[in-house]
């Protein structure tokens, strides 16, 4: 595994070992990109150098970042976490901080929000979840959070999606709940 810097740049050599990396998932799933030439992501990755920390962040903990798409607005690519599974480096949280306040015992370690923060990308939305579904069947044993709208997370609930029985599910649970097979999938724009 590749270990994290204290900066948001990461050092040279570990940023070739990301870049690497993230070069031979993209050759191997051409079906997630279709239309979308490597040259040009490198190009982006080269130009914005911040960015690979968060790659590495979402790689190191589990996720297997690969471009999805391209914004044609911004000509940013968009990077989802890839993992069959959810992350395991990012399962055992509950939803945000005010969740895991609320708890008074058996806390866990921390929640997706910060996390997700923490690693310079985005939980992602109910919307882009169902478009990673598309790609491929995600989330067959495990679960993730979704980002949740203002309305359901005031009310106290946070959303989570799935696959099983061949059907996309999105459902709630209570924001301060954790499981072991419930994590968060991320996305990130270059």
């Amino acid at each position: 595994m590749l270990e994290m810097d204290k900066n948001d740049h990461l050092e040279p050599e570990k940023s070739d070992a990301i870049i690497r990396i993230l070069r031979a998932r993209f050759e191997t799933n051409m079906i997630r990109h279709e239309g979308i030439e490597w040259s040009a992501v490198q190009a982006r990755l080269e130009a914005y150098p911040a960015r690979l920390r968060s790659l590495h962040e979402m790689e190191r903990t589990g996720g297997e970042p690969d471009v999805v798409c391209k914004d044609e607005k911004t000509g940013s690519y968009v990077f989802y976490d890839c993992s069959a599974e959810s992350p395991r480096g990012r399962r055992n949280l509950c939803y945000d901080r005010e969740a895991l306040e609320s708890r008074k015992e058996n806390k866990p370690e921390s929640n997706a929000l910060d996390m997700a923060a923490d690693m310079g990308i985005e939980i992602l939305t109910e919307e882009q979840y169902l478009k990673l579904q598309l790609l491929g069947n995600f989330d067959t044993k495990t679960s993730s959070w979704l980002k949740t709208p203002v309305s359901i997370r005031s009310l106290g609930g946070a959303l989570f999606g799935d696959f099983r029985y061949g059907q996309v599910f999105v459902y709630h649970n209570g924001a301060q709940s954790y499981y072991g097979a419930r994590g968060f999938r991320g996305s990130l724009k270059v």
